[in-house]
């Protein structure tokens, strides 16, 4: 039996569907989102622009999503256009990180804090932080300390905490070719290992897959840098580290790619309760928002639906509830 606070609980209800499976879509890029568009456009992207984009893409997909991860610089139109059923995650700290500091340092936003996402009615708390967990122990130290604040802000005011930890090596600089691929089981491992921890206070581990579905043997066009069943061990070995519910992250994938990856999860039976999914469902809205606004939302109506309702159906099959790692709701006192 354990115990959870009655906000903490109501947060996690809200953000999952019936089944208790979190089905969610991440549309809180702030800076990158305007570089796409800029770039659509060929222009600078407008404040306005940004917002429209972001607004259509939650009016038409948010039907299908038991919650939406959102910002409030961009984000405020669409949340109010969200489906009424559809729960919100709020994003709390800064877009991106000061490439002059080493280790990828990050930073809130001045103007906000756990107490005010829930007073926009936010049902969780977002937080992103790279991770490489043998960066200088000084900075793994001061990145250590700032979650453990940000859990205690949440646990004072009874939010749900959602932690991403994105894993990298900062003697690199391509995460995305082969030779980190090779690394990023023991490196995904290490950040669910450490942020399982009661002292961070997350709730919810959004995580990413420990493998790289583009260099999995049989998915890899090329050279690849694990069999199929070695890709499987690694979905086992890191869902056995995991100590909170977790779900899966599309990180930047194509559509076709992030199911791929959902149905090698699936096979190997990994325990994941749902997932985020961002760029991997309406990335490709953005070439057509270059075209018009018409564009885009026919875009949403056709591609975008079609991409978020396949995950879903995958999902149905391979997801477990966000309860199944504490044995079930039976297993959960809820308190306060």
């Amino acid at each position: 039996m354990i115990t959870m606070t009655k906000g903490k609980f109501a947060g996690l209800q809200r953000l999952s569907d019936d089944n208790g499976v979190i089905a969610a879509l991440a549309i809180d890029q702030r800076g990158s989102m305007v570089k796409m568009i800029s770039k659509a456009k060929g222009h600078e992207a407008s404040v306005e622009e940004v917002e429209y984009f972001k607004t259509a893409v939650s009016r038409e997909l948010t039907p299908y999503a038991s919650a939406i991860l959102l910002d409030l610089q961009y984000g405020t139109p669409a949340i109010a256009a969200r489906h009424e059923q559809t729960g919100l995650l709020l994003s709390y700290q800064k877009t991106g990180y000061d490439v002059e500091t080493p280790g990828r340092l990050p930073d809130l936003i001045d103007d906000l804090s756990a107490l005010r996402i829930k007073e926009h009615h936010g049902d969780a708390v977002k937080i992103l932080i790279y991770y490489d967990p043998y960066e200088p122990q000084d900075i793994l130290e001061l990145k250590h300390a700032w979650i453990e604040r940000i859990g205690a802000e949440c646990k004072a005011v009874d939010i749900p905490f959602f932690l991403e930890p994105i894993t990298y090596d900062h003697q690199m600089d391509d995460m995305s070719g082969i030779e980190y691929a090779q690394k990023k089981p023991q490196y995904v491992n290490a950040a669910i290992e450490e942020f399982s921890k009661p002292r961070y206070g997350v709730d919810v581990l959004k995580l990413e897959v420990p493998i790289n579905i583009k260099y999995v043997e049989g998915y890899a066009e090329g050279e690849f840098a694990y069999t199929k069943e070695e890709a499987i061990k690694h979905f086992h070995a890191a869902a056995d580290l995991a100590k909170l519910p977790f779900i899966y992250l599309s990180a930047g994938v194509t559509a076709e790619q992030f199911r791929d990856t959902i149905t090698l999860a699936t096979e190997a039976g990994t325990p994941f309760s749902g997932v985020l999914c961002g760029r991997a469902t309406w990335q490709n809205g953005v070439a057509a928002y270059g075209l018009s606004d018409a564009a885009l939302d026919t875009w949403l109506k056709k591609e975008g639906t079609y991409n978020i309702t396949a995950l879903n159906e995958l999902l149905a099959k391979g997801a477990v509830p966000w309860w199944t790692i504490y044995g079930g709701l039976e297993n959960i006192e809820v308190i306060g």
